[in-house]
């Protein structure tokens, strides 16, 4: 087990540091003290090759300009809320409006921008860093003064965990989750149309036509929404459901677990042998399939376009705080928020 250190790049005089965790048989992770983004992801393909299985950028200028949150935290809401405001305990509160007419992924600087404080952490059976960072009242918009932290560890299973936790002065919204784009064929040679996904979900969301959740849960049976014994991404992008047109041919729907810890979550790359298994304790997983990764920019020595990668982002459903037969992500003063989720990569022989 080793963890190394090294500079990153500079904000506002500020050194930028990434941490590298890695483990005796090669599995690697680095992630960097600018919104805690995941920046390398290295796991063995069904040939014992290293390679990185996530998007990202060698320089933090290109996440400060082009970057769609690649491997980041969001918060201090993901996803969309509706109309960029919402009422907490008799107070409306107004958001940043960065998506149309709405508030997408917690504001103009959300959690993903920001710069926190990192601790090293190295145990008998794993290794780590946890970032933390105080996220002050008004912040964005948002009440509270909230404490967050965020720890990533690692052990010789091949299993990445990332911790959330956070308190607050006073009663807010917090729903977190990772925004890491995974690719499976390795260093990104090929795109995720072959990928092969397997969920635990009998419903998703339906979306109108900003993306935001209506309220109303969705069968997935016989539709190209139906993950429950697998299918290929590619079924979905070639989908004629009325919902995968309107995410832009593709996915960007929130699917609804119906079990937790119980390898809920399985993507694999039958060509490298990749796969990766994700375990949580959120209610939903949000799939979106690179629907509008596009741009005049490089993705290190790739050019970005659509279906490059895919994110899985485990949290609560979006726009909670509109919809009360949804989990609530309404913080109450005191109360410790915390979720966890792991992934795990194997391959095939």
């Amino acid at each position: 087990m080793d963890i190394s250190k090294k500079k990153f790049g500079e904000l506002d005089g500020k050194p930028i540091y990434s941490y590298t965790l890695k483990m005796a048989n090669g599995f690697e992770v680095t992630s960097i003290n600018y919104g805690c983004i995941i920046t390398d992801l290295k796991v063995p393909d069904a040939k014992g090759q290293l390679e990185n299985v996530v998007l990202e950028f060698d320089r933090l200028e290109d996440y400060q300009e082009y970057s769609p949150y690649f491997g980041a935290v969001i918060g201090r809401v993901a996803g969309r809320i509706n109309k960029a405001s919402f009422s907490l305990e008799g107070k409306t509160y107004n958001l940043p409006v960065n998506d149309g007419n709405n508030h997408l992924h917690g504001g103009n600087t959300g959690l993903d921008r920001v710069v926190w404080e990192a601790t090293l952490l190295e145990e008998k059976d794993f290794i780590g860093v946890e970032y933390s960072y105080l996220s002050p009242d008004g912040e964005e918009g948002y009440p509270g003064n909230v404490r967050l932290k965020v720890r990533y560890t690692i052990d010789n299973q091949c299993k990445l965990t990332i911790s959330y936790e956070g308190t607050s002065d006073q009663a807010t919204l917090l729903n977190l989750t990772n925004h890491t784009y995974f690719n499976l064929s390795g260093n990104g040679k090929r795109d995720i149309l072959q990928h092969v996904l397997t969920l635990k979900s009998d419903q998703f969301l339906e979306l109108n036509d900003e993306l935001i959740p209506t309220g109303e849960f969705l069968p997935v049976q016989n539709t190209a929404f139906d993950f429950q014994q697998g299918r290929t991404i590619e079924e979905g992008i070639l989908s004629t459901h009325p919902q995968n047109i309107l995410a832009g041919h593709g996915y960007d729907h929130p699917f609804i677990l119906t079990s937790n810890y119980n390898r809920e979550i399985l993507l694999e790359d039958p060509e490298s042998g990749r796969s990766l298994t994700m375990e949580t304790d959120e209610p939903c997983v949000v799939l979106y399939t690179g629907n509008q990764l596009a741009g005049d920019f490089k993705i290190r020595d790739l050019t970005a376009k659509k279906y490059l990668a895919l994110c899985l982002e485990t949290q609560k459903h979006p726009d909670a705080i509109h919809h009360s037969h949804f989990p609530s992500i309404v913080l109450n003063k005191n109360e410790v928020y915390r979720s966890h989720t792991s992934y795990t990569f194997s391959v095939s022989k």
